[in-house]
């Protein structure tokens, strides 16, 4: 696969791809993503005949930008899951409790605000999410459901790397995709002491799991509003 060194319009000096001054907690492992799941499409495989998105949803786009936008799909329903769970903390929430979701919530924003400047006029509209089926006042809905973000959100990057074109867009993937195992892993021990690399989510080979964006989105599809068509994604 031939790569090239096209980069987006990323604003700022190399290196300081940020926008604004992010301190040390908000972005400490930054170095350097069923009621209303018949309401969401997540189209991924392609029509030879028609690949036009449906009237009213929110196409991802093609290529390096369409994986990108995808990317930032996940960390815009990641950002404001964790903004609700600051918000409205679940009821018995320790001290300890509040300031590692407090990280976690930072980085994802910083995720989420990292893509959209990045990909500028070319980024998505804001989605609309759906919590309905999260009980925030509860320990164990929240972090249930924190469990299945970050397992889903290192997948997604896992699988989706294969897909991008541009090396400096792996190499930023990579970056990300290992602040989010670093929260799969204390989400997992939060719940459960000595879980954070179980063989649910690691194999026989010593590997995270990877999967691709038809089976993310469908995962996704009961926490959106939003939208989604992913039909222009490249396939491999």
């Amino acid at each position: 696969m031939k790569r090239s060194n096209t980069q987006l319009p990323y604003s700022g000096k190399k290196g300081n791809a940020l926008p604004g001054a992010i301190d040390r907690r908000k972005f400490l492992s930054y170095i350097g993503v069923a009621g209303t799941s018949a309401a969401v499409i997540a189209a991924c495989s392609k029509n030879d005949n028609d690949n036009r998105p449906p009237a009213g949803s929110i196409d991802l786009g093609s290529g390096d930008i369409g994986i990108l936008n995808y990317a930032y799909a996940l960390e815009q329903l990641e950002a404001a899951f964790y903004t609700q769970v600051i918000a409205s903390p679940f009821s018995g929430i320790t001290a300890n409790e509040q300031a590692l979701l407090t990280d976690i919530r930072d980085h994802e924003v910083a995720h989420r605000d990292f893509f959209k400047a990045a990909l500028g006029a070319k980024a998505i509209a804001n989605l609309q999410v759906n919590f309905s089926a999260v009980n925030f006042g509860s320990r164990d809905s929240v972090l249930a459901t924190a469990k299945a973000f970050e397992d889903l959100g290192v997948s997604a990057y896992n699988g989706a790397g294969q897909l991008l074109m541009d090396s400096n867009y792996l190499l930023l993937a990579g970056k990300i995709v290992s602040v989010e195992a670093r929260h799969a892993a204390l989400i997992r021990d939060l719940i459960s002491n000595g879980t954070f690399a179980d063989n649910t989510v690691i194999d026989a080979n010593g590997l995270d799991l990877a999967s691709k964006p038809a089976d993310v989105l469908k995962a996704a599809a009961p926490f959106l509003k939003s939208v989604i068509f992913a039909g222009n994604l490249p396939a491999s």
